[in-house]
Order: C-alpha cells, then sequence, then structure tokens
C-alpha cells in the first residue's frame, strides 16, 4: 500500500491517503514533543510520498500545533489547496471562561476563527467535535456546524470521542434537516482498546461515517521502545513524561512480546506490526500515524513496505481480546442467537438450536 492509494471518506467522495499524519506532538508546549524545525521535516517527509491527509486540533499545545501547520502553509500557498487539513473544536482555550470551549453555538464558531487564524486559511476541510458536551444540546451542536458549511468555513464535519446513541442522534438530525451530514468518527482503536468493536465501528458502518483510529500504537507503548527488560522506563518517553505512573500489564507486555517477534520475522518494526493489525481489521480504518521525530516516522512508514502474515495478525487478535461487554455478552450471546434462528443458518451465522423452541406439534398460545 501507497498513500498514495487514496480512499473516499464516509459516505462522501473525499480523497484521502490511507493513513492520516498526526500532529498533536508538533509543538513543546506540554514539556514534550517536537520543535517546529523537526516538526516540518516530519510534515513534509509524509507530504513527500504523497500523503495528503492532516489532523489536529485547537488544543493541541496549546494551539502551536496548528501555528506550525499555519506557517508552514502560508509560506507554501500552493500546496495548502492539496492538502486535507483536519482540525477539532471543544478545547478550552481561556482559562475561567464557561464558553471558552465546548460544543455551543457561541464556543464553536469563535473555536473555529482562531483555528482558521492560525493554520491561516479561509476553509477547514474536516471539522472535528473533539468530544461530546454534556451541558449542550445535539440539535444545537449540528445546527452550528451546518452553519460553518453554509459559510463555507467548513467542508466536512466529523465527531470524535461520543457516545453511539449521540453520534446516532446528531446524524439523524442532520438527515431530518438536510443540514451536513457526519463524515467521519474518530476514536482510539489498537491492541490494547478494543472495546469500540462492540458499538462505535458498527454504529459508523450503518451510518455511513468514516473510521479514524487514533493511537495506534497506544501512546507509544506498542512502539517497541517499552519491553519486559526496561519496564517501560524510556528516559523521554511519554510513559515517563506525560502518563507518569502507568503500569504495564502482563496481558500488554505479552502483546508487546508478539509484536517484537513478529517484527523480527518479517523485517520490519513493532510500530508497523501493531500499525497494520489495526488497519487490516473490518473496520477499514484510517490510523492516524504520530510522530516526533522524523525516525519515529520513518519506522511508522514501514507499514506501507509490508503485509501482516494472517497467522499472525489472528494471533494478536486473541492475545488481544477485550472482555465482552453487555452488547456481545446478552445481546449477542449465543443463547440470543439460538432463540432467534433456532438452529439455522441466515447470513452465515449458523445457530444451535434452542431447547425452549416449541416443537412442530406443540401448542402455541
Amino acid at each position: 500500500m501507497k498513500l498514495t492509494d487514496y480512499v473516499t471518506l464516509g459516505g462522501s467522495g473525499l480523497r484521502v491517503s490511507p493513513y492520516c499524519l498526526g500532529t498533536m506532538t508538533f509543538g513543546t508546549d506540554w514539556g514534550w514533543g517536537a520543535e517546529e524545525a523537526e516538526a516540518i521535516q516530519v510534515l513534509e517527509r509524509y507530504m513527500e510520498l504523497g500523503g495528503n491527509f492532516l489532523d489536529t486540533a485547537n488544543c493541541y499545545t496549546n494551539g502551536h500545533s496548528e501555528v506550525i501547520l499555519g506557517n508552514y502553509f502560508g509560506k507554501n500557498p500552493f500546496k495548502r489547496d492539496r492538502m486535507v487539513i483536519a482540525t477539532k473544536g471543544f478545547g478550552n482555550m481561556y482559562s475561567g471562561d464557561p464558553n471558552g470551549g465546548g460544543t455551543n453555538f457561541k464556543s464553536l464558531i469563535n473555536a473555529c476563527d482562531e483555528s482558521l487564524r492560525r493554520l491561516q486559511t479561509d476553509y477547514i476541510d474536516l471539522y472535528y467535535v473533539h468530544h461530546w458536551d454534556p451541558h449542550t444540546p445535539v440539535e444545537e451542536t449540528m445546527y452550528a456546524l451546518n452553519y460553518l458549511v453554509q459559510c463555507g468555513k467548513v467542508r466536512y464535519i466529523a465527531f470524535s470521542d461520543t457516545p453511539a446513541w449521540v453520534t446516532c442522534k446528531a446524524q439523524m438530525i442532520a438527515r431530518q434537516n438536510h443540514w451536513a451530514p457526519l463524515t467521519a468518527y474518530e476514536m482510539e482503536y489498537n491492541l490494547g482498546e478494543r472495546t469500540v468493536e462492540s458499538e462505535m465501528i458498527p454504529m459508523a458502518k450503518e451510518l455511513g461515517i468514516g473510521v479514524v483510529t487514533w493511537s495506534p500504537l497506544k501512546k507509544g507503548l506498542f512502539s517497541g521502545k517499552y519491553t519486559r527488560e526496561n519496564n517501560g522506563n524510556v528516559p523521554g518517553g511519554r510513559l515517563s513524561t506525560r502518563y507518569k505512573g502507568q503500569v504495564i500489564t502482563e496481558q500488554q507486555f505479552q502483546i508487546i512480546d508478539e509484536l517484537i517477534a513478529i517484527a523480527k520475522q518479517c523485517g520490519t518494526t513493532p510500530s508497523a506490526v501493531a500499525i497494520a493489525w489495526v488497519k487490516g481489521q473490518p473496520a477499514g480504518s484510517i490510523p492516524l500515524l504520530g510522530a516526533r521525530t522524523i525516525t519515529q516516522l520513518e519506522a511508522n512508514l514501514k507499514v506501507l513496505d509490508f503485509e501482516l502474515p494472517p497467522e499472525a495478525a489472528a494471533k494478536l487478535t486473541a492475545m488481544s481480546m477485550p472482555p465482552a461487554t453487555f452488547i456481545e455478552h446478552d445481546i449477542l450471546s449465543e443463547n440470543a442467537i439460538s432463540m432467534l434462528q433456532t438452529g439455522t443458518t441466515i447470513n452465515g451465522w449458523t445457530s444451535k438450536p434452542w431447547p425452549m423452541t416449541p416443537g412442530p406439534d406443540d401448542i402455541r398460545w
């Protein structure tokens, strides 16, 4: 696969690269990340390979991430229209201001205008609501997003990290009012976070929403730098800087061991193996490639050079299986399917006979 093997996003005609460049690490304002010069190196390497999909947010590194992108495209305006720039509104940038963040009309319009200023552009290709705002009716949020589209400030809209029921309601509101629909949904998905498989991913598929997945390496946990030998203690690593005190579980160590073993067998990097697993799942997602250094980006980009063997993918899937959710444990349980199908096969699902099903001669009241 190449970064130029473009795919359409969700139910739209927007063409994007199969891997998106995440830029949360652009800027050092949070105590870690890349200085502007190195961030530009990462950006240009991604673009050199044909990548056209960038992801940022108003609050990343206190707005510096957007500024770095804005400075680059401000100096290279002829490159801007060739890129699909995604950013997010929600994060409160003004301490003490109750309307400084969130998804009400005032907050979203202001956040979008500020992002446009930092990005030095007059439109945003894909505008996300970063999180669910429980204080704002979703009708108001969708009205505000549609207003931004109507004004020409935003081309497409999306949600991130929002409950399935809220997202479904929002998409139905958009359809009923003939407003701009949700084009994408961004969620964490990796070998350490698979609970989204029960509701979030099926919801996105049903509603025609493209899936973009953040942190395919579980905040760097599956990058290969953290091992049993160093017990997660890597100077400068995010586990010791941003996520101090995080304990690596035995299940996670087993996954790390397997990633390293597969990488050696395939002549690639553990991070490439972890990203390839995410990409190979039925979700058909677009993983975010986040990199603080050009070296990290090159390690991640090795995912373009190999295919994960099916047996290796199956082993990683089995090792990382999360506990069943209520949906999986009760509603989609073997008992429920047997109650529904009574031993028949439907759409490839074969059930056992349900012992309580009436026989052909039994009385049915």
